[in-house]
């Protein structure tokens, strides 16, 4: 494999590997949505007593994907706005789950695969795959490609693959060979890091003897391990019919759960890190686990800022939002500061990192920097500097982009490859000009989407209108 740009963030706040079980809570906020899913199907009534594993409600615009109970509990359905609250929660036990019950929902024609594939949709394992190209969530009677497992997560602060399979290897390897069994002649790609200590070797000693695993290394980079580029540099062009799956070490182990154990996955693995959090670690705790509860047992304090994601995609944690959603694997906590600094212009850069050799930290050896949320020095416009050319892992020109843009021009931004960007957020990053890149990428996409859906309703009205005309 051929790689280019990347770049790694040396950021303070960075959790150690060790795993912290939460206690058990007393009510939980499963909210309604998350970063991909709208559960909008409600399908539990107020009062009502559910068991772990009941399924609350679905993201019907996402092939029914389920938000399940992580516990047994009462469920109040008005308490929070777009939330399903569970009260008086307890342990209990899982009623088994037999896929045969919902035959109707298994296409024909797929037997025993199309019955693996249906659990893992009612047992949540579903929602950890993704589409490499497009990161939506892919037909789960679909046919791919391809699969791409990733053991890597390179983005601070999000919970990194060695953390989740450091005492799970066992269940990892059983898990890839669940996946294999859901595929007829699709090969599995296996990204590893091409780095040389103990628990990596143990890995590709482990997985070695796996013919039907093609694996790759991938050097250490921060953006070289997205799925839309692994499955650019290992030739798997996008299409429609036949998409690439994504899966990280997690959803390789949720795999494992529901089809070994039958279980459902409902708990996760969360790192906490950044300036702002006193103690910086990986917690394990279920979906609607009350966040501020969350933040008080590491130590966070008042002033900072929650982000829900990595320090460089995450967003800001939304104040009404109670409970960890199904799809957080992050919560990045900054100092909160003023947004900028007395003569911010006139320092030197002496303790903040910069891609740019033009800052006097560039003389210093590495060193991790306490990212803030204040602004250092003065926005202003492009100076073409190209920094964020050479960071893309994409290799597209975001320089370019940016101003068709900022010009209203949306159709040579498409053509300038646009949809390559895999939303990585380096650009913004490394940019001196402190262009929001990241954001402006996201809108221009989102407006050529709603455009592309706009005319395919135009021909769809055309069509039916010639056909009553005939």
């Amino acid at each position: 494999m051929r790689h280019r740009g990347g770049y790694n963030v040396p950021l303070q706040g960075k959790p150690s590997r060790e795993v912290h079980v939460l206690p058990p809570p007393e009510t939980l906020y499963l909210p309604l949505r998350s970063r991909r899913l709208r559960f909008s199907q409600v399908c539990v009534g107020e009062g009502q007593e559910v068991r772990p594993g009941e399924v609350l409600a679905r993201d019907v615009g996402d092939h029914g994907v389920p938000l399940l109970a992580p516990r047994a509990g009462t469920v109040r359905l008005g308490a929070v706005a777009r939330h399903i609250v569970l009260e008086n929660v307890v342990e209990a036990e899982e009623e088994p789950f037999d896929p045969r019950e919902e035959a109707e929902h298994i296409p024909k024609g797929m037997g025993a695969t199309g019955i693996k594939r249906y659990k893992l949709l009612e047992l949540g394992a579903w929602q950890f795959f993704c589409d490499a190209h497009s990161g939506q969530v892919p037909n789960p009677f679909g046919i791919p490609q391809a699969v791409i497992v990733s053991t890597i997560r390179l983005e601070p602060f999000l919970a990194r693959g060695d953390v989740q399979m450091r005492k799970r290897l066992s269940s990892f390897t059983r898990g890839l060979e669940q996946l294999q069994g859901l595929l007829e002649y699709q090969p599995i790609h296996l990204v590893v890091p091409d780095v040389k200590s103990e628990f990596a070797a143990k890995v590709r000693e482990t997985l070695r003897g796996y013919a039907w695993v093609k694996m790759t290394q991938v050097p250490l980079r921060y953006g070289l391990d997205g799925f839309h580029v692994l499955a650019r540099a290992l030739g798997l062009k996008r299409d429609p019919d036949r998409p690439v799956w994504g899966l990280t070490a997690e959803g390789v182990l949720a795999v494992d759960r529901a089809l070994t154990l039958s279980r459902p996955s409902t708990v996760r693995i969360v790192a906490v890190g950044g300036p702002g959090a006193g103690k910086a670690v990986h917690v394990k705790a279920m979906a609607g686990y009350p966040v501020q509860k969350i933040l008080e047992a590491c130590e966070v304090g008042e002033r900072v800022r929650v982000v829900a994601g990595g320090a460089l995609t995450g967003e800001a944690w939304p104040p009404e939002q109670m409970g960890l959603d199904t799809e957080c694997a992050g919560l990045t906590i900054l100092p909160d500061e003023v947004p900028r600094k007395l003569l911010g212009w006139a320092r030197p850069g002496w303790n903040v990192q910069s891609f740019s050799p033009y800052y006097l930290s560039h003389l210093r050896k590495p060193f991790v920097e306490r990212l803030t949320t204040g602004v250092r020095g003065e926005r202003r416009a492009c100076v073409s500097c190209q920094l964020c050319e050479e960071v893309c892992p994409a290799g597209i020109w975001p320089h370019l982009i940016h101003k068709y843009l900022y010009q209203d021009k949306l159709e040579q931004a498409e053509a300038a490859r646009l949809d390559l960007c895999t939303e990585c957020g380096l650009c913004a990053y490394v940019c001196p000009s402190k262009l929001e890149l990241l954001q402006q990428f996201q809108k221009a996409k989102a407006d050529i989407q709603a455009e592309l859906a706009e005319e395919a309703e135009d021909l769809e009205e055309a069509a039916a209108g010639k056909e009553v005309g005939q």
